[in-house]
């Protein structure tokens, strides 16, 4: 065992790269460990996922999910098996991750570095949740609006999904969510080296705002309903960055 003094001395390169290795491994005999378990109940998660859309479809009768390339129902197993593992098994790559740099930081950074690894995939579920509960049902709703019902001389107009497509576009909608709120992470991060300061946030707010409906609008669905969903919680994250970066630069103090 590395007694603590030993740990906080200077290591040779070929220390740091077996270090490395070895987190690497741990990282991704639980990242294989969870996708093994997640594959076995791929289709229960998957039918998690789609339940927003098929509440909606319900009330207008018998519906289903398509699939058109042979293999294309089962990739998208792996892919759902694979996107449940990471979010299992990031508390584990985060703690190896952890590990490996923890040596390398002074205690007063190390204090201010593990409530941000807590709050990272805290602020990501929040985010993903959010997705899933609040936006899925209202784009969902919007977008099966311009379904018609056929008529004398006219075809119906109905949605008939793929499933890869369809995952494809949760996946997207729900990183994408989770990433945007981590904006407090970051901008933590970066006042802790010194790249911004609270009074700076404070008075480029306007920009900020602009900044952030831009970038709701680049990653949500063509709805109106899904990107003001998007800005209006990350406005609200914003505010809560200032107030964390000027915790931090008085803890400088």
């Amino acid at each position: 065992m590395i007694s603590e003094a030993s740990a906080d001395s200077p290591q040779p390169l070929i220390h740091h790269l077996i270090e490395l290795r070895q987190r690497l491994i741990y990282s991704l005999i639980g990242f294989f460990g969870a996708f093994a378990l997640c594959y076995a109940y791929a289709e229960i998660i998957f039918q998690f996922l789609v339940h927003p859309l098929a509440t909606l479809l319900q009330e207008k009768g018998p519906r289903r999910l398509i699939y058109t390339g042979l293999t294309e129902a089962f990739l998208t197993y792996i892919k759902v098996a694979a996107f449940a593992a990471a979010f299992i098994s990031f508390p584990v790559i985060a703690s190896q991750v952890w590990m490996f740099i923890a040596p390398g930081l002074y205690r007063k950074e190390r204090k201010v570095f593990v409530p941000l690894l807590i709050a990272t995939p805290v602020l990501f579920l929040i985010g993903a949740a959010f997705a899933y509960y609040i936006i899925f049902p209202a784009a969902y709703a919007f977008f099966l609006s311009f379904e018609t019902p056929g008529s004398t001389g006219h075809l119906p107009i109905q949605l008939e999904a793929k499933v890869d497509e369809y995952l494809s576009f949760v996946m997207r909608l729900i990183f994408a969510f989770g990433i945007s709120f981590e904006l407090p992470v970051l901008l933590t991060l970066l006042a802790n080296v010194g790249m911004v300061t609270s009074q700076g946030l404070t008075t480029k707010w306007r920009f900020a705002v602009v900044g952030i409906f831009s970038v709701a609008a680049i990653i949500t669905p063509p709805d109106i309903l899904s990107m003001i969903g998007l800005a209006i919680p990350l406005i609200i994250l914003y505010g809560l960055s200032i107030l964390m970066v000027r915790w931090v630069e008085q803890r400088r103090q």
